[in-house]
């Protein structure tokens, strides 16, 4: 007899002065025809026009806080503390949830697992501000994901990424860049079940605070990934990713 879950996801938006681009996220979550959703937003006391458009869709959102706060995520924190749901999903303002039937899709793909997964993840679509399709992420989800895996870069990204909420440990706020980075290998480290729904679950708008604070990211990510990997194997690899650059020149 086949096994049917009906899992809750925590989907949390975090916001700052976001106008330009939140509505649409808003509504990629509020018609998804799967409803077992609660949708937090944590806005850091934005000063134009983002809460009056939240207001809008203020029914259909279970909880909103507007207050400063220390940054992205720190924001994202506050999100963590105040889930109820099975799984926390981030979905930044101006990323979208790619079809209205793709948490209904998650939730099919599980079917027949002996337990709900402690990682659910998928593939990631790039759009721009339009939400017009330009290409899929780069780097691309590996069929079996483990921590290991993001030796090799965030193989899987952070909107396409749902953690067991009794899995979700804190963001370290030392990082200011690249903490997504270190969380994801930090759920992974302590989890059994990284289900792959080999589905596109996320639109991800084309530009993004890491984009823009590119080689600060990367320096982050390189102490992440010796904090995890240690750092001659660390050094080493990335040896040979600029070997590889040199080669394709």
């Amino acid at each position: 007899m086949l096994t049917h879950f009906h899992p809750k996801f925590s989907i949390i938006t975090v916001t700052y002065n976001a106008a330009a681009v939140i509505e649409d996220t808003l509504q990629s979550v509020i018609t998804q025809t799967y409803k077992n959703i609660e949708y937090i937003i944590v806005d850091g006391a934005s000063t134009d026009r983002t809460m009056e458009i939240i207001g809008r869709y203020r029914k259909h959102i279970h909880t909103v806080v507007s207050e400063p706060d220390r940054g992205l995520y720190d924001a994202m924190n506050k999100g963590i503390r105040l889930a109820t749901g099975d799984y926390v999903c981030f979905l930044n303002a101006g990323d979208e949830l790619h079809e209205d039937d793709t948490l209904q899709l998650i939730v099919h793909s599980l079917t027949g697992l002996a337990g709900l997964p402690d990682v659910i993840y998928g593939r990631t679509a790039i759009v721009d501000e339009e939400g017009h399709f330009l290409r899929m992420r780069r780097l691309e989800p590996p069929e079996n994901l483990t921590w290991h895996s993001f030796r090799q870069g965030m193989l899987v990204c952070h909107q396409a990424f749902f953690a067991r909420r009794d899995h979700a440990v804190p963001y370290d706020l030392r990082y200011r860049f690249s903490a997504d980075f270190d969380w994801c290998i930090r759920v992974m480290k302590q989890s059994a079940v990284l289900h792959n729904t080999r589905l596109t679950l996320i639109d991800y708008l084309n530009e993004g605070m890491t984009t823009r604070n590119h080689r600060a990211s990367l320096t982050e990510r390189f102490r992440i990934m010796c904090r995890h990997y240690g750092y001659v194997q660390t050094a080493l690899l990335h040896l040979k990713f600029a070997l590889r650059l040199l080669y394709k020149k």
